[in-house]
């Protein structure tokens, strides 16, 4: 491949649903044990250790996605793990919030401090380790719904919504709460490093979505718009991340949060082509690449599905950036995501 330069650029553009002067590669996250592989230098365990190592950790990082291929290093700190009690949703702990009186005796107010302390320093690192050309792209992670379940769990919520209603809209409002504090301070210290700032919420499954479309447009989309606002008044695009079936709620998405772009698809819901057609003409739509697809596939079936919607993809739809519909996580074949780079690079010309 030829001499790669990087212009994060190329990803505001395709986020403000313009056509970028290069095909942006993106991924909403990307395993550190996949960039080992690949790289064949171990370096995660760094992040455990000392300045320097922490340093260190950092510089192989963002070298990985210049690499790559892409014009944004992607980088996020949850919310939730800053949050006390939380891992109902991913870890499935049981909830600390079940009672109104849970509710207020839960340090709401302490949260952002707390954020800062524990993943502070990690965007200064990124910041000292950026290379030239490259901005990030994420921020703050986990979105209103996701961090809700993470110190109530699903199933208890759902509770909550038929026996102390007022209890269930409370909840909501005071996570937008801890989210807005976070995202106005970030904003402020880092924004400058982002290209492109997102959140991931999860709003959906297969068929539909997790909550009736009424409570996402009454006690979840006014949260977003909180967010989404600040991050524009910083004059930067804002990428929704949210998987599952949620063609119900997105034109309010589009219309009322205002989101620029959306990321997520699954072949099974529906494929790339279908995100295109119905909304190509008023947002950025990244993604693409059915994660089955480079799990399952052997290289030359990835390489065939991935210039088929290469194919469609440059049909004039302005905002598009590639990369899988999900993410990289852990158990992905470092060949099928290389063959996933590859295709797209040689369509570029590198």
């Amino acid at each position: 491949m030829s001499e790669f330069r990087p212009d994060y650029t190329n990803i505001i553009a395709a986020a403000r649903n313009q056509t970028p002067a290069r095909l942006p590669l993106y991924e909403h996250t990307i395993s550190e044990k996949v960039m080992e592989r690949i790289l064949n230098r171990r370096f995660a365990e760094l992040y455990e250790g000392d300045e320097r190592d922490r340093l260190e950790f950092f510089r192989y990082y963002t070298e990985f996605f210049v690499k790559m291929g892409y014009d944004t290093v992607s980088f996020e700190r949850c919310i939730g793990p800053a949050m006390p009690g939380s891992g109902a949703l991913g870890q499935h702990k049981p909830g600390v919030i079940a009672t109104r009186e849970d509710f207020q005796r839960y340090p709401w107010d302490s949260i952002p401090d707390w954020y800062f302390e524990k993943y502070g320093r990690d965007f200064e690192l990124l910041r000292e380790t950026m290379p030239p050309g490259m901005k990030a792209i994420g921020g703050p992670g986990n979105g209103v719904f996701e961090l809700v379940q993470d110190v109530v769990g699903f199933q208890k919520l759902c509770y909550i919504r038929v026996d102390d209603p007022e209890l269930y809209a409370d909840l909501f409002s005071r996570v937008g709460d801890v989210m807005a504090a976070i995202w106005d301070r970030f904003m402020r210290e880092y924004g400058d490093l982002y290209a492109v700032c997102r959140f991931g919420d999860d709003l959906g499954f297969r068929t539909s979505t997790l909550l009736s479309p009424d409570d996402i447009r009454t006690h979840i989309l006014p949260q977003y718009k909180r967010i989404v606002a600040l991050v524009h008044s910083y004059g930067k695009p804002f990428l929704l991340h949210s998987c599952g079936n949620i063609f119900e709620v997105m034109d309010d998405i589009i219309t009322v949060v205002k989101i620029d772009a959306k990321h997520s698809n699954e072949d099974a819901i529906a494929p790339f082509r279908v995100w295109l057609e119905r909304y190509g003409d008023r947002i950025g739509n990244f993604g693409g690449v059915d994660m089955d697809v480079i799990c399952q596939y052997d290289e030359d079936s990835i390489r065939d599905y991935v210039h088929d919607i290469l194919g469609y993809a440059a049909e004039g739809w302005g905002g598009v950036a590639i990369g899988t519909g999900n993410s990289i996580p852990d158990y992905v074949p470092a060949s099928g995501y290389l063959a996933m780079v590859e295709t797209v690079r040689e369509f570029r010309g590198e």
